[in-house]
């Protein structure tokens, strides 16, 4: 029984370090190479976010994934930026409903 637990011991052991060491030379597969310590990707220009500027956006991954303030960060901006324009098309539309409603009353 001892020499079971050994053997199994020994395994995880070694199954650890092949992980370890495939890790460290392979990475986690990423595309992105990695940023220096402190450095972020995420950009988003101040007004008029375009599509390719939500394509371009990167973010700085750490143990567990991305940066979770980074994403909250877009999120939170590309919030706002969908409120605006929903805003501007929603004024739009009321100016071209009146303009309808006095061009019929003419």
């Amino acid at each position: 029984m001892t020499t079971v637990l050994i053997y199994l011991v020994v395994m995880a052991v070694v199954a650890g370090v092949v992980f370890l060491a495939a890790s460290l030379i392979f990475g986690r597969g990423e595309e992105l190479g990695p940023l220096p310590p402190g450095a972020s990707p995420t950009r988003l220009p101040a007004d008029a976010v375009t599509e390719q500027d939500i394509q371009d956006l990167r973010f700085q991954q750490v143990f567990r994934g991305y940066k979770m303030s980074e994403v909250d960060w877009a999120l939170d901006r590309l919030g706002r930026e969908v409120t605006e324009l929903r805003a501007r098309v929603a004024e739009l539309e009321a100016a071209a409903q009146d303009a309808a409603v006095e061009e019929n009353a003419r």
